[in-house]
């Protein structure tokens, strides 16, 4: 991951925030992270609406 990402249109959905950027070849990317104490879970999606759908149904593997 590109450490000068710049992220727009950031929501969070329970513990997961959802936010849109551009990736280094400057194609839109949407990222899905969780920021729940020892998660660490974060993913790319091409689409928003994947990247949402990620979030609802998220649960923590630690707890």
């Amino acid at each position: 991951m590109t450490p000068n990402r710049r992220f727009r249109n950031v929501i969070r959905i329970g513990p997961v925030q959802v936010a849109t950027s551009y990736d280094d070849r400057g194609q839109e990317k949407h990222t899905a992270a969780c920021t729940a104490p020892r998660c660490g879970v974060s993913h790319d999606y091409d689409s928003r609406a994947a990247a949402e759908l990620a979030a609802h149904t998220h649960h923590c593997p630690v707890r």
